[in-house]
């Protein structure tokens, strides 16, 4: 008994300290410079970037396949939820994930519940 509320707090204290990262995106090399990569038309974030935004953000609930670890699988997202229900997900909130508004832009917010919505 003793042994599983151990294992149990460790792996909450896992989790939430993984969600709550103030960090949006990865810091670029030493060296090396990077730019956002835009649509001329959209002016927003592409598909890449998305990516990249779910990888520093998203992964340590999520993993790394959408298979879902903590937080839900998000294999087939797009066919539970429109594009505007997880923008409004990830920039508020839900349940127990943290809402992203302020860490996160609202091109990246964008950009990932447009990724996200084609997952179906």
């Amino acid at each position: 008994m003793n042994r599983k509320i151990v294992v149990l707090t460790l792996l909450l204290a896992g989790a939430l300290s993984a969600c709550g990262k103030s960090e949006t995106t990865p810091s670029p090399t030493a060296g090396t410079t990077t730019a956002p990569t835009a649509s001329a038309s959209t002016g927003t974030t592409t598909k890449a970037d998305a990516q990249t935004v779910f990888k520093a953000n998203c992964v340590s609930c999520h993993g790394a396949n959408l298979e879902g670890l903590v937080g839900p699988n998000l294999q087939k997202v797009g066919g539970k939820h429109s594009k505007e229900q997880l923008t409004a997900i990830i920039a508020n909130g839900k349940g127990a994930m943290p809402a992203f508004k302020g860490k996160l832009s609202d091109d990246e917010i964008s950009s990932l519940s447009t990724w996200l919505a084609d997952k179906k």
